[in-house]
């Protein structure tokens, strides 16, 4: 039983970190968006370097979400007593 708590708790840990994570880069590809395209509007001449640069720091902020759902399932797939809540649920 204390197997099936443990993997219950890792489940629930991975899915509140994917939604912070999901969230929190939401929130900063929002205001990066919102910071190009005012700049754009500012200055046109300037659209190719900022797109360029908008894009990259999206990727970046894109990447921080993979990772946090990389470890959510390492926690949900790969903890050492994955052979006991197998044989739980049978």
């Amino acid at each position: 039983m204390e197997a099936l708590q443990f993997f219950v708790v890792s489940s629930f840990s991975a899915a509140l970190a994917i939604a912070i994570a999901a969230f929190g880069c939401g929130i900063g590809q929002g205001m990066g968006l919102k910071a190009a395209v005012e700049g754009i509007a500012r200055n046109p001449e300037s659209s190719g370097k900022v797109t360029v640069t908008m894009l990259i720091g999206l990727a970046m902020i894109e990447s921080l979400c993979i990772y946090a759902l990389v470890i959510s399932l390492i926690l949900i797939y790969a903890h050492p007593q994955a052979a006991a809540i197998a044989a739980l649920l049978g």
